[in-house]
């Protein structure tokens, strides 16, 4: 039986909303690149410039110089480190430990587990300033105060991500495990051969996620860091701008600069990202 062609006039219709989808889509996409165009133009401005003409939107004089200062005379790729230790640590402990809980909570029956799962979306619900004077005097008390390890030890488990990674594995059926266990898989096998790759989008997700959080992460190094050398970027970067309140053309080559590793990575796992969202909540 011969399909029915769509009338012309329809497909018409159709080109018609997308494109004047598309075109509200790039305008407001436009709307908040705005700032991030404004912070990079002036990065590449002197700070005479940026005071005598603030709105001037293109730079005048292009230059390097906030950059070069940046790079010379303030101990920025420390402070680098210093994030990139912290992020990519936290990032790949939150990855695992969300995944393996999530398995765990989802496939597998003990006491107390509608208890402690409800127990752990409880906690969601405790907001950060609540539990961060406890927090201080914890670590403080362990040895980790102005150390790198009091940002990672505390970021190693994620309710909101297991609670995610529950979600997901939920929809994978359990025929396809008792299925490996019936072949001989332990365990770990199943998480690591059958799980993991099956929630490919949710990890991709959570790890922008949790990249970001922990990137952007300014009142934990306030709190637990002192030194100079142990800051992190948004810490150092709030530091360098009081340091030299009249030098905003590095402060703006700083920022810019900060947002480099973010960008990278949400490039290189958009894929995932997008579709971990698109998934949330389809069975």
């Amino acid at each position: 039986m011969a399909r029915l062609k769509k009338p012309k006039f329809a497909i018409t219709k159709d080109r018609s909303r997308r494109f004047v989808l598309f075109s509200l889509l790039l305008l407001l996409s436009l709307f908040f690149l705005i700032p991030y165009f404004w912070m990079l133009s002036n990065s590449f401005k002197s700070s005479k410039e940026l005071i005598v003409d603030p709105k001037h939107l293109l730079p005048v004089n292009f230059t390097f110089n906030g950059y070069i200062r940046v790079l010379t005379e303030a101990p920025f790729f420390s402070w680098l480190k210093n994030s990139i230790v912290i992020t990519t640590c936290n990032t790949l402990a939150v990855l695992f430990t969300s995944t393996l809980v999530g398995f765990v909570f989802s496939k597998y029956e003990f006491k107390l587990k509608n208890f402690l799962f409800w127990l752990l979306l409880a906690s969601m619900m405790v907001p950060s300033q609540v539990t961060m004077i406890p927090g201080f005097i914890l670590l403080s008390s362990l040895g980790f105060y102005d150390k790198i390890a009091a940002l990672i030890v505390p970021s190693f488990v994620s309710a909101f991500g297991i609670y995610l990674s529950k979600q997901f594995i939920d929809e994978i059926p359990k025929e396809i495990i008792e299925s490996a266990k019936i072949e001989g898989a332990s365990n770990w096998m199943i998480y690591w051969k059958i799980i993991v790759p099956m929630i490919q989008p949710a990890i991709g997700a959570l790890a922008i996620f949790t990249f970001l959080a922990n990137w952007n992460d300014y009142t934990g190094p306030l709190i637990m860091l002192s030194s100079v050398k142990n800051m992190t970027l948004p810490l150092a970067l709030t530091y360098f701008n009081a340091q030299r309140s009249t030098d905003h053309s590095a402060t703006m080559a700083a920022a810019s600069l900060v947002m480099v590793p973010v960008t990278l990575v949400f490039l290189a796992l958009q894929k995932y990202f997008i579709k971990g969202i698109s998934m949330t909540g389809m069975k």
